[in-house]
């Protein structure tokens, strides 16, 4: 089976990949999007699940195969649900994003967050057959910590544990990944509802 992920970020497809290995997943090929292609989605949904589903929509006008799209990103409980849908533009670079959330967070004692991924899974004749959300909650950190992960990853403590997503290993994140997660649920309907070899 051919998936096409509505990406042209070979990284993002590298961690679907590494996710499908870890629960034991074979015969399902994971592509991106040929950046020989115009792919330019206009993300003006009001929630993930809406930004998800434009991407899947726009990729699967581009190649007619089952395809695989995903929003995500960070709500922060004292901050209104911030930066939310707006995560990656939430200022200009990585750590201006990190500083900024730090920022917004310093008189507060409530660091509740969560991440969010939501995930839309269109057959090649571009209807949505499946649509799930994955989350993994958490506290933002007073401070940054751990090398490894991008984003938010260096202040994003995992709820029942004492490491950021930066502190742990690739293995470990994407066991409780809100990636993760997701990906699991889609899974989990291949198996069992599409008549596909796996």
């Amino acid at each position: 089976m051919k998936i096409i992920i509505a990406t042209q970020n070979p990284h993002k497809v590298e961690e679907i990949k590494e996710i499908a290995k870890l629960f034991n997943i074979e015969g399902i090929e994971f592509l991106p999007i040929d950046k020989g292609l115009s792919f330019n989605p206009i993300e003006n949904g009001k929630t993930f699940e809406e930004n998800s589903i434009i991407k899947a929509l726009e990729a699967n006008k581009l190649i007619k195969e089952y395809t695989l799209a995903d929003d995500s990103g960070l709500c922060v409980e004292a901050l209104n649900g911030a930066p939310g849908i707006h995560s990656a533009r939430y200022a200009d670079t990585p750590q201006k994003r990190i500083d900024k959330l730090l920022t917004n967070l310093q008189n507060t004692k409530n660091r509740k967050a969560k991440f969010i991924c939501a995930m839309t899974l269109i057959n090649p004749n571009g209807e949505i057959i499946f649509k799930t959300i994955g989350e993994c909650r958490g506290e933002i950190a007073y401070t940054q910590s751990g090398t490894h992960g991008f984003g938010y990853d260096p202040v994003f403590i995992v709820d029942k544990t004492s490491k950021t997503m930066a502190d742990m290993t690739e293995d470990e994140k994407n066991k409780i990944s809100h990636r993760s997660l997701a990906l699991q649920k889609v899974f989990e309907y291949i198996k069992e509802q599409l008549d596909l070899p796996m």
